[in-house]
């Protein structure tokens, strides 16, 4: 068995850099276990809401390749309209120079990342051991199919009957605009976000309607004739990646000593653009608790800290399958302050620790309080 650490973080994605780096900051000594060497690639609509922005400048992560943007535009045939940020712009970056960026930073400040992949996991009152690595905490950042949410007997069923999947390829032209467009079609959207001054990605959002036969980019860009007219005759500078199906849920996110961060705890659907911002503001919240010896006590933060994505975006994937889909952008065109209101709740978030920390309190009380179990039930 190797030396007890304070905290080990199983998954080397974004989030778990983030929530590893977020430790060792705390002073925490912190170890990374990935199986999957250098840099990471997932399918993701890449742009970041400003509470994601200022999580990572609050870490010091620092990102030369972007794009930042000032809010979202709907877009369903000659209907659009604009929804700007209040708190700062958002930014538009590849998923593989955010998590280079993380690396670096987390390289900075000499986070040592293990070549593992999680199997065994046992844990008692003093900590946990992952296959033979100890620490007194284990947070699980290891993602919508979460080996640790499986092994530790916290999976529950979709409660959706209509799985959403995700693909997304980029393509070599100088954005058109400094919004992330959401183009609308009654059977999928396409988010064009602006990564660089010379490069967009585009991610398309479907659920099983569009599934017969081979899905593919260009079968699905042909529902967006504006779209196309757009990227006709640009280079493609990705290969298409899929995601889905996204719905995932957990009993509780606290169990004993090990907390889930980020899609492990629970994920429904990208369409709000918001699980980074909740990846790192769930890392924030679950290293706080974890200076504080309280593990418990993040379960009920993540709840708060979730409860409107949840409802929201519970409420959006009912009204684009219902027979009022087509009132949405007519509403949002007469009314495009509401559209603002909308975009300040998906923006919100503070990314100071949600549970204050004592100064006395760090570490030490890490080091010598009891187990945290938890009795919560389901979430989502």
């Amino acid at each position: 068995m190797t030396e007890r650490r304070d905290v080990l973080v199983a998954g080397g994605g974004p989030v778990g850099l983030y929530a590893a780096i977020e430790a060792a900051r705390a002073g925490l000594d912190v170890a990374v276990l990935e199986a999957r060497p250098g840099v990471l690639d997932k399918a993701c609509g890449e742009g970041l809401m400003p509470a994601a922005v200022e999580a990572l400048l609050r870490a010091g992560v620092s990102v030369s390749r972007k794009r930042e943007f000032a809010g979202i535009r709907y877009v369903e045939g000659e209907r659009r309209v604009d929804g700007r940020f209040s708190r700062g712009p958002g930014w538009g970056i590849r998923r593989t120079e955010l998590h280079g960026a993380l690396m670096r930073r987390a390289r900075e400040l000499g986070i040592r990342v293990i070549a593992h992949r999680v199997n065994q996991i046992v844990q008692d009152e003093q900590g946990v051991i992952v296959d033979g690595h100890a620490a007194r905490y284990l947070v699980a950042c290891d993602g919508l199919r979460s080996v640790v949410r499986r092994r530790l007997g916290l999976e529950l069923a979709p409660r959706r009957g209509s799985p959403r999947f995700g693909l997304r390829q980029h393509f070599r032209v100088a954005p058109w605009s400094d919004f992330v467009e959401v183009h609308l079609h009654p059977l999928s959207e396409a988010y064009v976000t602006p990564v660089a001054g010379d490069e967009v990605g585009v991610a398309m959002l479907f659920d099983e309607r569009s599934r017969n036969g081979a899905v593919t980019m260009q079968g699905l860009l042909a529902r967006y004739p504006e779209l196309c007219a757009r990227l006709e005759g640009a280079e493609t500078t990705s290969t298409p990646r899929g995601a889905g199906p996204f719905e995932q849920r957990s009993s509780r996110v606290a169990c004993g000593r090990v907390l889930l961060v980020g899609d492990a705890a629970g994920y429904l659907d990208p369409i709000t653009g918001e699980g980074l911002r909740l990846g790192f503001l769930s890392a924030i919240a679950a290293v706080a608790a974890i200076r504080r010896g309280e593990a418990a006590a993040y379960d009920r933060h993540w709840r708060r800290l979730v409860r409107r994505y949840w409802w929201g975006t519970s409420a959006l994937l009912a009204l684009r399958r219902s027979a009022l889909s087509g009132l949405m952008m007519p509403v949002l065109c007469r009314s495009p302050w509401l559209f603002d209101r909308i975009l300040d709740g998906l923006s919100e978030g503070d990314v100071t620790p949600a549970l204050p920390v004592e100064a006395d309190c760090v570490t030490s009380a890490a080091r010598t309080q009891g187990s945290g179990s938890t009795s919560t039930p389901r979430v989502g």
